[in-house]
């Protein structure tokens, strides 16, 4: 299969939203058509076998997840998706691959209304690197500059579950039944939160998407807001899967373990009610782990208000590995 039957057979296909896209694959360029008066949002990820995703995962759940890890930067935003783009290197052209890899990606795409507008395909090792476009109202914008002490920390869904995966895989944890299934389906299949994003325009002040662990992450918001914060680490939603392991692992989990994809987000306390407005109209849960505080920092303690030793970094592609 050379290269442009194989762009033709697995990711050609009709724009679904001409509304959106005048021209799509096929051209040196793709046209793309945002509403009058938008900002455009755009986020690129790349993933690497090895680096980003195991070799076991299956390939229509690494099509999901490679796009749903865009989408969920666009969340962080509180941006509309438009259209993406695709750039895959393969070490060969293997339709057993590509054909499930292609149908995970696209009924991610498909349940958010957008197409794959072009993109480049190449000879090499397995990598994955996705640009998705989306549209914000101009000054709507979540970004991570807002938070103000006196704010609350809040964050969806459930944490850790990813990197309790992982670490099953390393043979460092051993989950009976069902429990390996369940962790790693949260590893490779997240849900970006998008309707959530939407839905905090106007009532967060800040928000970051939990990529590379929670505490990392926090700690990019509070840098870019000139604030500290103070996390209860009990409070910080898990699943019974994790709540069953040992507490420092939990901890490790919740805090350093990354590919969550869940938002974290600050908003002030009079906009509380707002906040689990928009929450239960996303049909997301949400738990209110903290506290924006004026001194720089990060502060970790117990239900109990014990302070705990601020050892959990978040993941840099620069460092040792510490996953």
């Amino acid at each position: 299969m050379g290269e442009f039957e194989l762009i033709a057979r697995h990711f050609t296909r009709s724009p679904r939203r001409r509304d959106r896209v005048a021209l799509g694959v096929g051209d040196d360029c793709a046209l793309l058509v945002p509403a009058p008066g938008q900002q455009l949002a755009v986020s690129t990820d790349m993933l690497l076998e090895g680096r980003h995703f195991l070799s076991t995962v299956p390939p229509e759940r690494l099509g999901h997840k490679a796009l749903a890890v865009n989408l969920s930067d666009l969340a962080a935003c509180g941006a509309e998706p438009l259209a993406f783009t695709l750039a895959l290197a393969l070490p060969r052209a293997d339709a057993s691959f590509l054909a499930p890899f292609a149908q995970g990606l696209f009924e991610l795409a498909d349940a958010h209304g957008i197409d794959l507008v072009g993109g480049d395909t190449t000879a090499g090792p397995l990598a994955i690197c996705i640009t998705v476009l989306g549209q914000v109202p101009p000054g709507q914008a979540l970004l991570r500059s807002g938070a103000r002490a006196g704010d609350e920390v809040w964050v969806s869904g459930a944490l850790g579950d990813a990197r309790l995966a992982l670490e099953a895989f390393r043979g460092r944890v051993a989950l009976e039944g069902d429990g390996l299934e369940v962790a790693r389906r949260a590893m490779e299949r997240p849900e970006p939160r998008v309707g959530l994003g939407l839905a905090l325009r106007g009532v967060a002040s800040a928000a970051i998407d939990l990529s590379d662990g929670l505490a990392g992450d926090l700690g990019h918001v509070l840098a870019a807001s000139g604030v500290g914060a103070r996390l209860d680490v009990d409070a910080l939603p898990r699943s019974v899967l994790l709540a069953g392991q040992p507490r420092e692992l939990q901890l490790e989990c919740l805090l350093a373990g990354g590919d969550d994809y869940e938002l974290l987000f600050t908003a002030p306390v009079a906009r509380r009610q707002a906040v689990l407005a928009a929450g239960a109209g996303a049909g997301v849960p949400l738990a209110r782990v903290g506290t924006i505080e004026a001194e720089p920092g990060l502060r970790l303690v117990d239900r109990d208000g014990q302070a705990l030793a601020a050892r959990f970094a978040g993941f840099d592609h620069f460092a040792e590995d510490r996953r």
